[in-house]
Formats: C-alpha cells, structure tokens, sequence
C-alpha cells in the first residue's frame, strides 16, 4: 500500500505518479485539514459580517456578478450552479485521468484559499480512497474560468446526482453512494464554485500526457538508434565536441544519449562509403534534443500548476481579503500543452522519415525490407498507416491556445481553450507511440539483413525483447496484428 500525503509540501511529477497506482490512498495531513477548516471558518465569519456583494458567494455567476442572493438561498445557488454546468460532452475522459481529476482538486483546496469545508474535501478523498470514480467527459470546457463543464460533471455524485465507475460498472452515484453510506453534502457559501473553478481537468491531462512523453522521449533515442545502426548511419554527427560548440541540454543529452546506446556495436565499425547521411539520422540529437527541451518547459509549468490553488474567488484569510481575480484562467497550461503537442508531433515525424529511408531499397537492404519484394509488399503499408497517423499529428498541432471566444454575455471574453489543447496533445502523444511502434518494427526487421554483424549489447538486447512480441517477417503476413503488438510493447516498457 502506496500512501500520497497532501501537505503545504511542494510535489513533483515523480511524486505525483504515485497518485495513477491503484493501491495508492490519500491521507490529508493535520496541517492541511486546519487550513481548510481555518479558511472556511474565516468565510462564513465574513460573509456574516460583510454589506458589500462577494462574487459568487452572495452573487450570480458570470455575467451575472452584478445580481445579489438572499441570504437564505446561498446553498441552493452554489448547489444550482454545480447542476446547471454539469455539460460534458462526448467520449467518457479514462478513468485514469479522473482519477488525477480527483486528487488535484483535492490538492488545490487543501490549501486554505479556497472556503470548502472540510467534510467536502473529505468527501473527494473517500471517493478517490475507494475508487469511485465520476463519469466526466472530454468536451465542454473553454479552459478559462476553470474547467467549469467537466468539474461539474466530477462534482455531482458528491449531491447524489450523476454517475460513478465503480468495480468496473457505470452506475448512478446514488447507488454507489449507498454502498459507502454517503449521504449527498449540502453545499455551503463558495463550495459549488469551488469545485468547479480549477484547471484540474487540463492539468491531469497535462501530468499524464508529460509522463508519456518522457518515456517517449527515451524511447524515441533508442528506436532510432536500432535505426541508425540498420541503416549503416555514420556515428561522427554524435560526438560530444560537435555539440558543445551548440550546448542545448537536450541536444547534448541526446547525443550522448545515442553515443551510449550504440557503444560496442559491430556495425558501427564498418566502413562506410558514403559522407553523410539523411538529416533524419543525422540530425536525431538536434530534433530529439529540441523535443527533449520542450518537455521540460512544460513539465516545469505543470509543476507548478500542481502546487498551487486555482479557484476563485481567492480567499486570503491572513491578509482579510476575499479577492475576485483570475487563477483559473488556464493559459499558463494551454501555451505548454500546445508547445508539449508540436515537440511530440516532430518526434513522430523525424521517426516517420526514418522508417521511409529504411524501406527504400538503399544500402544494400531491399526493398520494403522483405527478401522477394513484388511478390511480397513487406513494409510498404506500415510506413503509409505511419504517415497517415504522422500527418494526422500535424494537423492536430494547429495551437488551441490561441483561439478564443465570447461567453457568459462578454464577462469571460478571453478563453484559453487549455482543455481543447489538453485532450489533442494526449491524441498526438498517443500517435507518436503508435509511429516509433512502426519505426522499430522496420529498424529490427532492418537489422536481420545485416547478420552476422551484430550491433552493441543494448541494441541488441531490446531488439530480443522485442522478437518476443513481434517475429522476422520473411513472407507477407497480417501486419495490423504484428503492429499492435508492438505498440504494446512500448506501452510494457517502463519509464
């Protein structure tokens, strides 16, 4: 049993990974449960107090700000708000995300900024504690005043309504709920806005979508390897010297990140009769090294996005104010989700360009990389459903972040469209590892042709791993089942 204590501590994304194991539980510590109950405590003292309207608390949302609630009808606004956003659309989000969905929210209001009470935010570890899960969906979020659609749709079992997966079921939340005797929570003053102001929804995307990436990252520098090495490409571009004249810390970590992997390599040390090679090999720790960069831009972002509260109003109960302003505006995550997206699309494209190379009947390989080509097509179709998936990455890198549109009658006039951003960088890094599944089936099959020169031990040895899923294919066979095996064999490797 894996425990995830949510503390004033600073997390990173090592740390939160821990939150994706099944068997990981949340235990709030004493430190954040004062802090929640300091700051509820401190609203509810200030809202009796108060003469002036407080956004969202003793007012209407949105365009709206400007209406004033009866005190006795604060509860029903904030329990009304929860229902009339609850408008997800389309594909269910994985539960995996949801998940993360669940335990950041949590993280968020456990700072004391927020005014939730201290059962609610109980409620969400329960929930998260015993794998009940919200049904949210994929679409209805602009990425500005928070995630508003999908939160809404994650916050509704905590009133009885919506639906859960539970045990491997879609139910109603009220039987799920019955089940662990959870009664529906009366929301107090703040709490319905709370819940659903938040860039949760794009931020558990984006923590999922970075470990991802960094895998394929390493992945990447290893397929091509097998590439190059098949290709009887030249080791000279990887020496360290070139690269320090151009000291770009991925461009050097993927130099030395390939110099390492092909140490030791028979092939390597043939002789080779041509100059130079294609720039897809060539130039693998210049466009790797970029991507490299790329990905820790964001996850930098992203780790501070998780360390932090993002509803509104902003309650600071030290400085006694209650502050209307804009912390769940998701623009510092749609620029690094859309940056994260083009830095992943050129890792599957430069792959792509390798796997045509290797196909093209040069150096002494044949064509499509089958023995009788004619006869048989071999690799031909493979690189055409790489390509297609490659070219569908291009045309899902056109940047969200900047679009925007009106909402709520022009009080929310500025959008970041993070959430648009986060669900197609999670498409386009889920393409980039179907592409390197179809480069190493081309760059292993490649590499049988240049027996009985072998190549260095940890070519080598991954290239056994991956025979045990994938065969030599001497005579045309059905590839779709060759192909998702090997994509499965990616997605077994471990970070």
């Amino acid at each position: 049993m894996e425990y995830f204590h949510i503390s004033s501590k600073h997390n990173t994304l090592n740390e939160v990974k821990k939150l994706l194991n099944e068997d990981c539980k949340i235990v709030l510590s004493d430190d954040a449960k004062e802090r929640v109950k300091r700051c509820n405590d401190y609203l509810i003292e200030k809202i009796e107090k108060c003469t002036e309207p407080i956004y969202g608390i003793t007012t209407g949302f949105g365009s709206l700000c400007n209406v004033t609630i009866n005190p006795d009808q604060l509860s029903q606004l904030q329990t009304n708000l929860v229902m009339s956003h609850a408008c997800g659309l389309g594909e269910e989000v994985p539960q995996e995300i949801v998940r993360l969905m669940l335990a950041l929210k949590i993280k968020s209001l456990s700072y004391g900024y927020s005014g939730v009470k201290p059962e609610t935010v109980q409620r969400l570890v329960d929930m998260f504690n015993n794998r009940v899960y919200p049904v949210v969906f994929k679409q209805g979020s602009l990425g500005a005043s928070g995630d508003l659609a999908p939160l809404a749709n994650m916050s509704l079992p905590l009133l009885g309504m919506g639906e859960v997966n539970y045990n491997g079921e879609r139910s109603p939340a009220t039987k799920v709920n019955a089940i662990f005797g959870w009664e529906p929570l009366t929301l107090s003053p703040k709490e319905g806005l709370a819940l659903l102001n938040g860039t949760q929804f794009m931020l558990s995307y984006s923590i999922w979508c970075i470990i991802k990436a960094k895998k394929l990252s390493k992945l990447a520098d290893m397929i091509s390897a097998v590439s190059l090495d098949a290709y009887l490409g030249r080791v000279e571009p990887f020496t360290e010297g070139v690269h320090k004249v151009r000291p770009h810390k991925g461009q050097l970590e993927t130099a030395a990140a390939i110099r390492a992997i092909l140490e030791g390599s028979q092939i390597v040390k043939e002789k080779k009769e041509h100059v130079q090679d294609p720039y897809s090999f060539r130039c693998i720790p210049q466009v790797h090294g970029a991507s490299k960069d790329a990905i820790e831009y964001a996850l930098n972002a992203f780790e501070t996005e998780l360390n932090s509260a993002t509803d509104n109003p902003t309650i600071l109960p030290d400085e006694d104010m209650i502050i209307s302003a804009g912390n769940f505006h998701g623009q510092p995550l749609a620029l690094p989700l859309d940056f994260l997206s083009i830095a992943m699309s050129e890792l599957g494209s430069i792959s792509e360009r390798r796997t045509y190379q290797l196909i093209s009947g040069k150096r002494g390989l044949p064509s499509f990389l089958v023995a009788h080509p004619g006869l048989n097509s071999g690799y031909m179709i493979p690189q055409y459903a790489q390509a297609s998936v490659a070219s569908q990455n291009k045309q899902l890198c056109t940047p969200a972040c900047v679009d925007t549109i009106d909402s709520s009658q022009g009080q929310e006039d500025h959008v970041s469209m993070g959430a648009n951003a986060a669900v197609k960088c999670l498409q386009v890094i889920e393409n980039v590892e179907k592409i390197l599944a179809i480069e190493l089936m081309n760059g292993a099959q490649a590499l049988e042709f240049r027996r009985p020169l072998r190549s260095s031990p940890a070519v080598e040895e991954f290239v056994g791993k991956f025979r045990e899923h994938v065969p030599f294919v001497d005579e045309d066979q059905v590839m779709y089942l060759h192909i998702n095996n090997a994509i499965n064999f990616l997605k077994s490797q471990v970070n």
